[in-house]
């Protein structure tokens, strides 16, 4: 669908884009081709998309035989999808995808592509590393600065905590970078597709879980020692012995931490500690731990 069909169609539905909800409907029925291209989707599989607009996407995945879900926040969207893309086999969900409970809705294995949403991007993925069985891959549009700190390693400013348990558990690759005016409307910031492959092998759930709570607390405030605001939560014990297993130095700031050595020091306290914290999943809580990924302080 490109911009000339969309503004009528927006029109005659009464839907103004959202910039609260970060919507940016794709213009360009070539680039639409090559996300499919890259997406390669296959008769049967299970795939998942997590704001699917008016379909631009959804209706190519659909026609290629998998079995489609969708996941639509704004009403009036859904509305339509419901008449125009359900009828072709879309399983549709009306929900905020920041409070879906993924694990009941795909309890196998399942892929997702998506153009997803710039203000819940992020903590979709989040929600998402914490499955028993996280997708099998993912193929994101999503804000640049967003995809490039995805693949950020120690050392470096965009170094976070998403990173490290995305990194546990995915290969990421940036498959090419997308112009603004492949959406209407033109998004201010640079967008790309971005790829994720999960590992032949990835930490079991009760370990992802911890590494969670483990790396967000490390970098809270980043310019703070690790080991004070790990043991603020795991306590200062377990956190010295955790640290001094993982080779990891006390007085080290936690984004000079490699992902290996996170993961050893959440196996160590998943070893030692009884009462494990457990991971954030409301939509708040990691909307804001999310910010605190990247803030400099």
């Amino acid at each position: 669908m490109v911009k000339a069909e969309l503004k009528p169609l927006l029109e005659r539905l009464g839907i103004a884009p959202s910039k609260r909800l970060g919507q940016n409907f794709l213009v360009d029925d070539q680039f639409r081709a090559k996300i499919l291209h890259e997406a390669d989707p296959k008769p049967g599989e299970t795939i998942l998309e997590i704001g699917p607009g008016l379909g631009a996407i959804t209706r190519g995945l659909v026609a290629s035989g998998a079995d489609v879900t969708a996941i639509e926040f704004d009403r009036k969207i859904a509305e339509y999808l419901r008449t125009a893309v359900v009828p072709l086999g879309l399983h549709l969900i009306e929900a905020d995808a920041c409070r879906v409970k993924y694990a009941s809705l795909f309890p196998g294995d399942f892929r997702v592509v998506s153009n997803l949403p710039y203000s819940a991007g992020t903590i979709v993925i989040a929600k998402l590393l914490d499955l028993e069985l996280p997708p099998a891959d993912m193929l994101l549009m999503l804000q640049k600065e967003v995809a490039e700190r995805f693949l950020s390693g120690p050392g470096t400013a965009d170094y976070s905590a998403l990173t490290v348990r995305i990194s546990a558990v995915y290969e990421g690759r940036i498959v090419r970078m997308v112009p603004p005016d492949v959406f209407y409307p033109e998004p201010t910031v640079d967008s790309a597709l971005f790829a994720l492959k999960r590992k032949p092998v990835i930490p079991p759930q009760n370990i992802r879980i911890i590494l969670s709570r483990l790396a967000r607390t490390s970098f809270a405030h980043r310019r703070k020692k690790m080991f004070k605001q790990a043991a603020a939560v795991f306590g200062a014990d377990v956190i010295a012995a955790a640290m001094a297993d993982a080779s990891v130095d006390p007085d080290i700031r936690a984004e000079r931490v490699t992902v290996d050595q996170f993961i050893r020091m959440a196996e160590y306290i998943a070893a030692h500690t009884q009462d494990q914290p457990e991971t954030m999943t409301d939509c708040e809580a990691d909307a804001e731990k999310t910010l605190d990924d990247s803030s400099a302080d």
